[in-house]
């Protein structure tokens, strides 16, 4: 209740106040563009770090390792983003500093340590589940198709462990053998 009370009551309130004060010593007009001009910087800003971040997890995930410190920044660039399309200088403050490189590896490597990923350690396999629902293929959201769209039911053996391995279709190298006898 106390993050709420802050969030849609105190911060507004103080953001109004700052507006005012910022207002008065430089003008109407000079806030309204300094607003403007900190959410076009804002904008590149997040272009330009948000586009670097998702090279990061690419080369991450080719490498196959799990991008999570990427993801977590991901996620601070977001907020950060919104931040500073909220009009006011306290937002716009802590949007920059959820953008700037420096700090928003900070609050990453914060974010982290409060972080689990779960998986299966035997497999190296993992999944993220994001929602209510049973499992990536129970029922729920990410049921038979999964949340990026129709997925495969693993295959299990008796003891409902999965199968893995490779094939080779056959059929067309056995084709031509029965033609030749």
């Amino acid at each position: 209740m106390p993050v709420f009370l802050f969030l849609f009551i105190i911060l507004p309130i103080a953001e109004m106040v700052v507006l005012i004060k910022v207002g008065g010593m430089i003008g109407v007009l000079n806030t309204i563009g300094l607003v403007l001009l900190t959410a076009v910087i804002g904008a590149w800003l997040l272009r330009q770090q948000g586009l670097a971040t998702l090279l990061r997890a690419n080369q991450r995930l080719n490498s196959g390792e799990l991008p999570a410190k990427e993801v977590a920044e991901g996620l601070i660039l977001a907020v950060g983003g919104a931040l500073l399309l909220t009009p006011g200088f306290i937002t716009d403050a802590v949007g920059f500093a959820c953008l700037l490189p420096g700090s928003r590896h900070w609050l990453a490597a914060k974010a982290l340590t409060r972080m689990t990923v779960a998986g299966q350690a035997q497999s190296r396999s993992f999944f993220f589940r994001a929602g209510g629902g049973a499992g990536p293929f129970g029922q729920g959201p990410f049921d038979a198709h999964g949340p990026f769209g129709p997925q495969r039911p693993f295959d299990r053996d008796a003891n409902g462990d999965i199968i893995e391995g490779e094939f080779q279709d056959q059929t067309d190298s056995d084709r031509d053998k029965l033609e030749k006898k």
